[in-house]
């Protein structure tokens, strides 16, 4: 499945002054500690269900490495057996089948390789990446995680994209855990 039905989505979780990471790259304001009553409760079997419908997934080096990182601290490897692609260009390691390192051309990855073999397409960061995709008008939506929190400074989401991008809102979503999610189209 993919080809014309396929889709490309930029997923990212940004501190509410819109930074994905702090400098060093820490996520540690992630874990935050607020609540809001009326926010909606996500069930395990919706997050399963939700997980199953992404085919791949498109991360940066740096994301790829922190994800390694929490593995390490015993944190699981979050992508399960779907197939990972890393943009890089450095030696990197591959502990498991399902990662797949990729440099060169991204329009030529994207609208070559992955969108004929995938229909859910799942970009999960970095910022670099996600630039990248809108830039190039390779991205279909974009779903952003707001955290209640501010950071006050760090690696921004959207920085230097070089043109405006028309977006329309489809979703707008608050939860039990303070965090807000927005799921806009990329207008073409």
């Amino acid at each position: 499945m993919g080809a014309a039905g396929s889709r490309v989505t930029i997923h990212m979780v940004a501190s509410l002054d819109g930074f994905i990471a702090r400098k060093d790259g820490s996520v540690d304001w992630l874990d935050t500690k607020d609540s809001f009553e009326d926010g909606v409760e996500l069930t395990g079997e919706e997050i399963t269900a939700f997980l199953a419908s992404i085919d791949c997934y498109v991360l940066g080096a740096r994301t790829y490495e922190t994800a390694l990182g929490f593995e390490a601290k015993g944190h699981g490897w979050a992508y399960g057996e779907t197939p990972v692609f890393v943009l890089t260009h450095r030696d990197l390691p591959r502990p498991r089948e399902s990662v797949h390192f990729r440099a060169g051309d991204l329009a030529q990855l994207v609208n070559e390789e992955l969108r004929p073999a995938y229909a859910n397409i799942w970009v999960g960061g970095g910022g670099i990446v996600a630039r990248a995709l809108l830039r190039l008008g390779l991205a279909d939506e974009v779903r952003l995680s707001l955290a209640p929190v501010l950071i006050g400074e760090g690696i921004p989401f959207f920085d230097a994209l070089g043109r405006d991008v028309a977006l329309h809102l489809v979703e707008a979503k608050a939860y039990k855990s303070g965090m807000v999610a927005l799921r806009h189209e990329v207008r073409r």
